[in-house]
Parts: structure tokens; sequence; C-alpha cells
């Protein structure tokens, strides 16, 4: 452990450069809107005139580089948000080509992969295709131009691996797909995923050319303390379309209460940088501990990095339930609970959770989880802190030794 911190110092000092440039943009977004306390009050009911949660919209979509942005606590999830964003934007025939292969798990219902009567887009005529990804994990730009022959409505690009074992998407390599794009298409819109991938890298995809990005405040901008709540932004017309389907037509952005919650958020935001540079000096860490092991992991500690997501590589079962409990033992929050495969809503696999955080699901805390099938890839994110992630992969280590199952994998 102590070696492979050693050979990390540079990237350290790399990781926690890079904190400044993206907290003087929140700085600055703050100045420029004028913050102050009145704006962590907010109102009830309806929500009318809540001008905190007004102003949260306006810092959001300075700090992302967009035209507009909605930042609300009704987005239950990611994938809520995107869901939104998808009902608000397409239509009945409307064609949706996802370029980055199969979406995450929680959207195959979304969009109609999985599951029957539920109101999938599928079941409201919207055409979806997909286009695989080449044998290197990464986008296949042949594939690509073929199918922008046919016109489009939406182009869906996921940023982050998901449960994939693929190369996340670089901010260079987004800006060349929407370039490619708008370019044959100039009416598609470029919708991106952005879930782990905010202020991993010193642009956004909204600044490189993508109409709509949506996220969660679980992960990276909400900085562990927002207890809740999604976003989209983008273009103006794009983002009230998405507020349209969380509200309802004519409403839109313009009711819906933050329930006294304008302080967490703002002082998320506020935190985020720091909190995503410790996780991913957690993420080289965990990278650099396993593949010294001789796992396989995805990205290397030495590759740059466009999200919070760190995969390993077991090909055993019993590893993985080890490292998972292992992990949730090291915890702040339920260290004496014993994570097993579960069945979870939204999931096709049963799911290995590891996640003692405070705020539930919260995965810009350190946590980790995978879907229970082979190669039984570990997708870990997050960590406020880098001691507490060294903490968690010490006691890993530990157990997997008292199992006989490190040395039997490094005898393999």
């Amino acid at each position: 452990m102590d070696v492979i911190s050693r050979q990390l110092d540079p990237l350290i000092q790399k990781r926690s450069d890079e904190v400044r440039p993206q907290f003087q943009k929140v700085l600055k977004a703050f100045a420029n809107e004028r913050l102050g306390t009145h704006h962590f009050a907010s109102v009830t009911g309806f929500g009318h005139s809540d001008h905190g949660r007004e102003v949260i919209d306006r810092i959001f979509a300075r700090v992302l580089g967009a035209e507009s942005a909605a930042v609300r606590m009704q987005f239950v999830s990611g994938t809520h948000a995107i869901t939104s964003a998808f009902f608000g934007c397409l239509r009945p025939g409307d064609r949706l080509l996802s370029v980055t292969g199969r979406p995450y798990d929680t959207l195959e219902e979304v969009i109609g992969l999985r599951g029957n009567g539920q109101g999938s887009l599928a079941d409201f005529g919207v055409f979806y295709e997909e286009l695989p990804l080449a044998n290197d994990g990464r986008v296949d730009f042949v594939s690509l131009q073929k199918a922008l022959e046919i016109p489009r409505k939406m182009i869906f690009i996921q940023r982050s691996c998901g449960y994939s074992w693929r190369p996340s998407l670089s901010i260079s390599v987004l800006e060349d797909l929407c370039s490619k794009i708008h370019l044959k298409q100039p009416e598609a819109i470029c919708f991106v995923d952005n879930c782990y991938g905010e202020f991993v890298e010193g642009k956004e995809p909204t600044e490189v050319g993508a109409d709509l990005i949506a996220g969660s405040l679980t992960k990276n901008l909400g900085g562990t303390i927002a207890p809740t709540g999604g976003y989209v932004a983008g273009r103006r017309d794009l983002v009230a379309n998405a507020c349209c389907r969380l509200t309802a037509p004519g409403i839109g952005q313009h009711a819906g209460t933050s329930f006294d919650l304008n302080r967490l958020v703002l002082q998320g935001l506020f935190l985020a940088p720091q909190i995503i540079s410790e996780g991913l000096i957690g993420a080289d860490l965990v990278a650099g501990v396993f593949n010294s092991l001789g796992f396989e992991v995805q990205p290397s500690f030495r590759d740059s990095r466009s999200d919070l997501i760190q995969a390993v590589q077991f090909n055993d079962p019993d590893i993985l339930k080890i490292v998972c409990k292992s992990f949730q033992s090291a915890s702040p929050v339920g260290s004496f609970l014993d994570p097993v495969p579960a069945e979870m809503a939204g999931y096709e696999s049963e799911l290995l959770m590891a996640g003692g955080t405070f705020i539930d699901g919260s995965t810009s805390e350190f946590s980790a989880d995978a879907p229970l099938r082979p190669p039984f890839n570990l997708f870990v994110q997050g960590g406020t802190h880098r001691a507490h992630i060294k903490i968690a992969l010490e006691q890993a280590l530990f157990d997997l030794v008292q199992a006989g199952l490190l040395d039997m994998h490094q005898n393999n």
C-alpha cells in the first residue's frame, strides 16, 4: 500500500492542483449571482417566486457553461432527471440513438428494453437504436457516420462507463462526437448523461457542443451534503421541456419548492471540487493496489480520468463478496451490516452494494457496487477522504488474506 502511495505522489499533486480552477469557477458563479444568506430560504406550497431556487438554477448554469439549468429536489435520481429529459424532448415517431452501446441498467426499462406496459419510450412510440462500442470499448465513429444517414431527433451519449468494462468518455471525445453529429444533423439533440463526470475535467459537455446534460446531486455536484435531487442543463428550450415533464406543461421550471434545502445544495456545490479531487485520488489508489495484485482494472491508475468510477475485475464471486463486505465494515454508517446480493428496482441482475453513506445511495461518498454476474466486476465510486479509502483497502486486503483468496488468486 505504501509503495503504491509513493508512486502516486506526482499524480496526487496534479489532482490537488486541479481543484483551484474548478473552485474559482464556483466562486465566480456565486459572486456574479450576488449570492446572499437570503437565498438560503425557500417558500412552501407551489414554490412560486422561490428566489433561492432561481439563483441556484443560474449558478449551476454558469458553472456548467449552459444557457439554462434546473436543479430540483423533486428529481429522485440521475435516472429520473434523464427520463424527464427524454420524455420532455421526444415525441411519438421520433428516433433516439445511443452511440455508447447499451445504456446503464436503470435506463433499460425507461427506454423499453426490459419490462412491458410501464409507460416506456417504446410504449409511446419512440424508436430506439444503439450502436455497439468498438472492440476497444470506445465509440465506433465509422458506424456512427453510417447511422447518421437516418434522421434522428436525439443522440444519447453516456459519459460514464456505468456497469460496462470500457473507458469513460473524455471531454475531448465528447467534443469530437458532438461536432460530427451536428455537422451531419444540425437539428439533432446531443444529450449527455453526465453522471459521475462533473468537475473531473476542466470543461463540461455543455461547453463543448452538448445540447443537454443531466445528473444527480447525490453524485459529484452535491458535494456529499445535498440530501437528494438532480439537475438538467443546456439549451433553454430543452431544459424547459424537461421541466414540463417533471411538473406539468405550462408550469415547467416556475414552481416546485426547494424544502429549505438551498443552503445545503449551494454548500455542496462549494465543496464539490475538493471532494471530487479526493475521490479521484482514492480511485487511483484502488486501481494501483488491485492492479499490483494481478487484477485487471479500468482505468489504470496512470490513465487520465473522465469520471469518478474505478472498475476492478475479480472473476470470482467470493472475492467480490468479501471486498464489498470489507468496504462496508469500514463505512461510517452501517459498518455492522453484511452486504448480500439482492434485487433492486430498475436493475436486471442482483446487486451487491457496499454503501455505508450518510446520504442514502450517495456515490460521491465512498461506496462500491456490483451486479452479481460474470466476470464479477466491482465499481468503486467517490470518497470524501483518501485516508478513508486507504483504511477500507487495508481491511479488504486483510480479509482476503484471512479467507485464503488473495494467495489463491496470485497463485492462479
